[in-house]
């Protein structure tokens, strides 16, 4: 439940960053629930941009591109006022910049969590060494580590390759849901390589789908041994500085290899740079990034994944499964998406706190659009400037609710915790002024304890805090009071997935809270006791 904020390097200011969700909408309004259902065999080529996007993006208006600005501007409002958790919205056609909106609390100045969309930047990493010749795609993973003493090892495991890894096909066991608990397990380790080199296998490599955060790790450490380089530092000097992407953060394990699954931190306008390499076939400006033929293979179906997932997968990247429109992406728990629309010519990049682009189809319906320009529309592109400044705003603030008497008795007071899925080992609330409180967390597993102000009146109050490598990030809260024993803590990491509210009833001295899965799905209750 740690936050990470940074600097920023420089932004687009378009004032008509909307449109082309119409397009969008149009297009798969057919697949039904998820905007990226389907997919053709065979990709559209697309033309040669007139521009490279290196040192910025170029933007257009709407209505060039077949969209009425007011009602764009419309969908984004009712999207605020419902309280989807999304971060930003950015939608890129033909080079251009269509969309570029920023919801509160997050608004855009600080690199961002990608999750998931980490393993599709892992797996590009390991294709551009391939390229190189400085790793074989089909050797097998065990060569890498020579010295290692592997457990469960049978002749299964000797048979994983580089590319069973790529593929989630590795044939271990490997839990994801819910709330990955192999992954956990790994984290919890002192050894996170190891860890992955250990799991039991269950299949045959290659034969299996199991969506696998310890197996992207290893890619990590693979690529480590295979170059000889830092996986940031040969991501920086092969992938990110030729797409033009200086300002990046990626997370470490506790050897110091960069989190193969997850962690990596980008701005939204730099994820949609992977988008766009894909879209063109991982060429950038004149020159072959990572080959053609991954690209093409990546980005189609290798392997079904079962009715556990709506979509199939490549190597790194998910594939809607067979309909009308081809469409693949990379994608991130908590609503961190790059989406790939080939027939569109068009990239769609999410970033969020937990919430799906099915949450927003129902109110950008009414913005679809058509494939001709409109007539000029200068007041509703100026109604969508203002609606991209309203949903970027605090709600205004409230007046604090007198306290219940309950608040004096706990203020002040630790509720400690038994171990449970948050790792939560203690809490702390500080009631002092009419419209704002104090929050002190405790973890346990090494996770850096966070303190921080809590807004009573309905708008976030901002701290800071550490993460377990001492680097300081932004944690917005804010909460109130929902009965005489009940308290409500929106806690937000304003640049990343964790997002949660969480319900504190207090009863004597005994805490019971309740709140989310970490990966929104069912539940967490647990208890404490006042020290």
């Amino acid at each position: 439940m740690n936050d990470k904020t940074y600097s920023r390097s420089g932004l687009l200011a378009s004032p008509v960053r909307v449109a082309v969700i119409a397009l969008l909408i149009l297009a798969l309004a057919a697949a039904a629930v998820f905007v990226w259902r389907s997919m053709q065999p065979s990709a559209p080529v697309i033309p040669e941009p007139d521009y490279w996007p290196t040192d910025g993006w170029k933007t257009d208006i709407p209505e060039a591109h077949g969209f009425d600005s007011a009602i764009v501007a419309k969908g984004l409002r009712a999207i605020r006022q419902e309280g989807t958790k999304i971060h930003s919205l950015l939608i890129i056609r033909d080079g251009d910049v269509l969309l570029d909106a920023y919801f509160y609390p997050y608004d855009g100045s600080t690199l961002h969590d990608q999750a998931s969309v980490t393993k599709s930047v892992m797996t590009t990493l390991i294709a551009i060494a391939a390229d190189q010749g400085k790793l074989d795609l089909d050797a097998p993973i065990l060569s890498f580590f020579p010295d290692r003493e592997i457990a469960n090892l049978d002749a299964r495991k000797e048979r994983i390759t580089v590319r069973n890894l790529t593929g989630n096909t590795a044939g271990w066991e490997c839990i994801h849901h819910p709330d990955e608990p192999t992954s956990r397990a790994m984290h919890a380790s002192p050894d996170w390589v190891q860890f992955a080199l250990d799991l039991p296998m269950v299949a045959e490599p290659g034969t299996t789908f199991a969506y696998c955060s310890p197996g992207m790790h290893l890619l990590s450490a693979i690529l480590e041994k295979a170059t000889g380089m830092n996986t940031l530092d040969f991501a920086r000097l092969y992938l990110f500085e030729p797409l033009g992407i200086h300002d990046v953060a990626w997370s470490t394990d506790p050897q110091g290899t960069p989190n193969g699954h997850g962690e990596l931190y980008l701005h939204p306008y730099d994820m949609a740079k992977l988008g766009f390499l894909w879209l063109h076939g991982g060429a950038w400006d004149g020159k072959q990034i990572v080959s053609h033929k991954w690209v093409e293979a990546s980005s189609q179906k290798q392997i079904g994944t079962g009715p556990e997932y709506g979509d199939d997968y490549g190597y790194g990247w998910w594939i809607a499964r067979p309909g009308a429109n081809p469409t693949f992406a990379a994608d991130g728990r908590g609503g961190q998406k790059v989406l790939v629309f080939p027939a569109m010519n068009l990239v769609l990049v999410t970033t969020g706190g937990g919430f799906d682009l099915g949450d927003i189809d129902d109110y950008l319906l009414a913005a679809i659009g058509k494939t001709n320009p409109l007539p000029a529309n200068p007041a509703g592109v100026a109604d969508l400037q203002a609606a991209l400044i309203d949903v970027a705003q605090p709600p205004v603030a409230q007046a604090a609710p007198p306290l219940p008497d309950i608040a004096k008795a706990i203020s002040g007071h630790a509720y400690v915790f038994d171990d449970n899925p948050y790792r939560m080992a203690s809490l702390q609330l500080d009631f002092g002024q009419a419209a704002e409180a104090m929050v002190h967390l405790t973890f346990y597993g090494g996770t850096a304890d966070q303190s921080g102000p809590v807004g009573l009146d309905g708008q976030y109050r901002f701290g800071q805090n550490t993460d377990e490598q001492g680097r300081l990030f932004k944690l917005g809260m804010r909460g109130g009071w929902t009965d005489e024993q009940t308290f409500v803590l929106d806690y937000n990491d304003v640049a990343s997935p964790n997002a949660y509210m969480l319900s504190l009833h207090f009863d004597g001295k005994q805490l019971r809270l309740e709140g989310p899965g970490l990966d929104w799905e069912g539940g967490v209750s647990f208890t404490g006791w006042q020290e």
